[in-house]
């Protein structure tokens, strides 16, 4: 039998609008997964110069640094989320305003660099609780936004939230991989 951390969430284990992100993940080794992202993220910024970092493709639209910003914050937010319904804190956990968090993130202050750094630095701490989640942990279930969650969807939400916004950033921002 298959280890309960190599299986996929199953519905019900997250909010339905987290699909999109859970969908991105089709590999059953999540913490690979999780693990090769920090250098993912850091090959498709290596190229944006801190001039670059400010742009933006639409009036309106977040900046390379503000999406950079962003996917930290959602990082920050399921780490924690992960943290609390592995621990089996009952305590329903408050969803969050992304763009709320943007404008108040101060993203466009800091250099590519350092929010690339700040993300690998979280990534790998994130990884770090992951990693010594017993088997019990991994589907066990809380509450986040109103929504039961496991701390396994909130690993594959994780990993689709990053391919996710380096696809956007791909599409919409020019931005290629090394």
């Amino acid at each position: 039998m298959p280890s309960v951390m190599s299986q996929r969430p199953r519905p019900g284990e997250y909010n339905p609008h987290f699909e999109r992100y859970v969908a991105r993940v089709p590999e059953t080794d999540i913490l690979a997964v999780l693990e090769r992202q920090a250098e993912d993220v850091r090959s498709a910024l290596a190229a944006v110069s801190e001039e670059r970092g400010a742009f933006r493709y639409e009036p309106g639209k977040w900046s390379i640094r503000e999406v950079l910003g962003h996917v930290i914050d959602a990082e920050r937010v399921f780490g924690y989320r992960a943290l609390c319904i592995a621990r089996g804190d009952s305590t329903p956990l408050p969803g969050f305003e992304e763009n709320d968090y943007a404008a108040n993130a101060g993203a466009d202050r800091a250099s590519v660099a350092s929010l690339v750094e700040e993300f690998r630095t979280l990534r790998r701490s994130n990884l770090l609780l992951l990693k010594r989640l017993d088997e019990a942990a991994w589907p066990r279930l809380g509450t986040a936004n109103g929504h039961p969650t496991s701390a396994r969807a909130l690993a594959f939400i994780m990993a689709g939230h990053v391919r996710h916004h380096l696809a956007v950033l791909q599409a919409r921002y020019g931005v290629q991989s090394a």
